[in-house]
């Protein structure tokens, strides 16, 4: 088991090329530059196996250990910035206007890109080491699109591991649990259909605004008063379109937002009583509703022996004390977790320090994480891949 130290003088040069794709933000499927830049750095590493074009401009690059036949895991990064305009006031601030990295997703890729360097020197270990630069993350379709095109069966995956930087939480430190670790993530849509009018004239109208307002509001009891409230739901509307004038009444309101649950039972449970709810509301007030549900990201879940290998791996680079294995289960949502339902294994957050928030306009990735994001994946492959 490798310790910190060993991966400090790494951290300038894996900074370099963070600093360069920090500048150089891309979108969703459209990471041509960021695939072309990774696919050139794995070859200088002298890694012969890679693989572009994948999901589009995904890469996937295989090493070989040096310790004899074994089974091969695979470690992923994601490449995709945000369409958010940057206010870090770093040096290396996003010369994109409008895009930046505002996940991580630099540091992530830099990451795995000096875990690949060391990995393709030293080949400690049996079996085979499958590095995963992953797109449209944030589109929320990456990974389900490269396991759809036979990404596990193609290099036989037989686990599968993921890492998110995470703001508040210090630096040197990891953060993981067993079963649960992110929700899964759906959106709806509620068109309420009325009869619109005059507003000087209510009483000749079936108010759809009203009649949205009161479904707000109704929704917010399926969280209060029909969860158990030791579970975690939330759902949140995040739109409201009405009229375009001040003194109409509109035929029809369009209200849509998200829900984020921890378990397939409340996901079902949120599906069938969102539609539930907003249609009673609608029918006393003589209004009709059309309803739309569209599951997005699923549940991440962290297998138990996927999360026993993380944290022996962690432990073995910052100690015991410096990885929380009991760290509550998040809101946010992760299109690992496709790879996850595919594969066994886990995902572990890494510490940001106290930098601004995810998906922040100041937001910047510490390049401090970068020797323990780095070597935490070395050490993940050669204790799982032990020769």
């Amino acid at each position: 088991m490798r310790s910190i130290e060993e991966f400090r003088g790494l951290r300038n040069e894996v900074a370099d090329w963070r600093h360069y794709l920090h500048q150089n933000p891309e979108l969703g499927y459209q990471v041509h530059n960021t695939a072309r830049f990774v696919a050139e750095k794995l070859a200088s590493f002298g890694i012969n196996h890679i693989e572009t074009g994948i999901a589009e401009t995904g890469v996937v690059a295989v090493i070989q250990g040096v310790g004899g036949e074994g089974p091969a895991i695979g470690l992923r990064a994601d490449m995709d910035a945000l369409p958010i305009t940057e206010e870090s006031g770093k040096p290396w601030t996003s010369t994109e206007v409008g895009l930046m990295h505002a996940c991580g997703h630099d540091g992530h890729t830099a990451m795995l890109l000096g875990a690949a360097k060391h990995l393709a020197a030293s080949r400690n270990f049996k079996g085979t080491v499958v590095l995963i630069f992953q797109p449209a993350e944030e589109d929320g379709r990456g990974a389900q699109k490269m396991v759809q095109e036979g990404l596990m069966e193609r290099y036989g995956i037989t686990q599968v591991y993921g890492m998110h930087n995470m703001p508040g939480v210090d630096v040197g430190t990891f953060a993981i649990c067993d079963g649960s670790i992110l929700a899964a993530l759906d959106e709806f849509d509620v068109i309420i259909k009325g009869k619109g009018g005059h507003a000087a004239s209510p009483h000749l109208t079936v108010d759809p605004v009203v009649v949205g307002a009161q479904i707000i509001v109704g929704l917010q009891s399926l969280v209060s008063r029909n969860t158990d409230p030791t579970e975690a739901l939330v759902i949140s509307v995040t739109r409201f379109n009405a009229a375009d004038a001040y003194n109409v009444i509109p035929n029809q309101v369009v209200l849509g937002g998200t829900v984020r649950s921890l378990s397939p039972t409340l996901r079902d449970f949120a599906e069938h009583r969102i539609k539930a709810c907003a249609e009673g509301i609608a029918n006393g007030f003589g209004a009709a509703i059309e309803y739309r549900h569209r599951r997005l990201e699923p549940l991440t879940f962290n297998h138990a022996e996927g999360t026993l290998r993380a944290l022996k791996a962690a432990r073995g680079l910052v100690g015991e004390n410096s990885v929380n294995d009991r760290t509550k289960p998040l809101m946010g949502s992760e299109d690992f977790a496709y790879m996850l339902e595919a594969r066994p294994g886990a995902m572990i957050f890494l510490g940001n320090g106290a930098t601004a928030g995810l998906h922040n306009p100041s937001y910047d990735f510490d390049d401090e994480a970068l020797p323990y994001g780095l070597g935490y994946w070395v050490n993940l492959a050669e204790t799982i891949l032990a020769a």
